[in-house]
């Protein structure tokens, strides 16, 4: 087992099956589309919250990069945060950030904005353009592991390469 301040995790792999399922296929060939080099894999066990994703690659739940969907109050626009695994969001900051206040979508709204179940959705392979607003806190790590596509599935990335796939503007999100 590695202890929490290890920032070079390599999962026991063993055990994952070479195909995927659709959805977690879906998020390998956006992150192929985008030219990097990333591999999604699939988990025996659950990757639905921050903290079971960290227990099942081995590293630190700040190195968790969770997916968080809200929308915009009155143009029901979608906003992805991805946020470090340990942190809460500052809704109040996001919505300075988004320019109009913002509240939780229910999971319809997630499904049908993304493509994607709430616990498996991704930073990338949307079924619409999102504005996308990246943790901070996420940057002090050398690599980070997002969701994908799946309540089990998951990839490893730098943050440099988050940044690159999403597009995404780096922010302070965390609430304090």
């Amino acid at each position: 087992m590695l202890d929490s301040k290890s920032q070079n995790v390599t999962p026991d792999t063993s055990h994952i099956t070479p195909t995927l399922s659709p959805s977690a296929q879906r998020v390998q060939d956006a992150l192929s589309a985008r030219g990097v080099a990333l591999q999604v894999v699939e988990m025996p066990s659950s990757t639905r919250t921050s903290a079971e994703a960290a227990a099942a690659v081995g590293c630190d739940v700040t190195q968790i990069a969770k997916s968080l969907v809200f929308k915009g109050r009155e143009s029901d626009r979608p906003l992805l945060v991805i946020a470090s695994g340990s942190n809460r969001v500052d809704e109040k900051k996001l919505a300075a950030i988004f320019g109009e206040k913002i509240e939780k979508p229910d999971a319809d709204y997630v499904r049908a904005r993304t493509g994607f179940v709430i616990g498996g959705v991704p930073p990338v392979g949307h079924s619409e353009e999102l504005t996308t607003l990246i943790d901070e806190d996420l940057l002090q790590h050398e690599e980070i592991w997002g969701a994908a596509g799946t309540p089990n599935a998951l990839f490893r990335l730098t943050p440099a390469a988050l940044i690159e796939i999403t597009r995404g503007e780096v922010v302070d999100v965390k609430k304090v």
